[in-house]
């Protein structure tokens, strides 16, 4: 049996702390960070689905709480998340493929998913405006 009051003479597993931040760390939280927050928009395009099946007095009241200010913002963000983390999903069937694999390819793809997910996100929501 082993002696279980020695301990192992190994190195520990280093933590975030360890290493210095960079954009394609920041983008693999932000990857898993969008996929939870989809959870919570699933529900709440489930709720605007629900209340139109109910009537129209269930979806007027969908409809004035996703069109107030604090709506718009949550389904700006929403909207944001679902393109930003389509974009990461593409960046990592691009890596899948084998290509994009050097350091520069990778910080480039990070950089053009993030500004990628804003441009395109504030273009829906122009287009969303325009064409109501």
């Amino acid at each position: 049996m082993a002696n279980t009051k020695l301990r192992a003479n190994r190195p520990l597993s280093p933590h975030l702390q360890v290493y210095r931040m960079i954009i394609t760390m920041a983008m693999s939280i932000i990857q898993r960070i969008t996929g939870a927050g989809l959870y919570f928009g699933s529900v709440l395009v489930v709720f605007w689905l629900v209340a139109a099946a109910a009537g129209p007095e269930s979806y007027d009241f969908a409809m004035d709480l996703f069109g107030s200010l604090i709506g718009r913002f949550i389904l700006f963000c929403y909207t944001w998340a679902l393109v930003h983390h389509m974009l990461g999903g593409l960046r990592h069937f691009i890596w899948d493929c084998g290509y994009g694999l050097s350091k520069q390819a990778g910080t480039w793809l990070a950089k053009a998913t993030i500004i990628g997910s804003v441009s395109l996100t504030v273009i829906l929501w122009i287009i969303g405006y325009a064409v109501a």
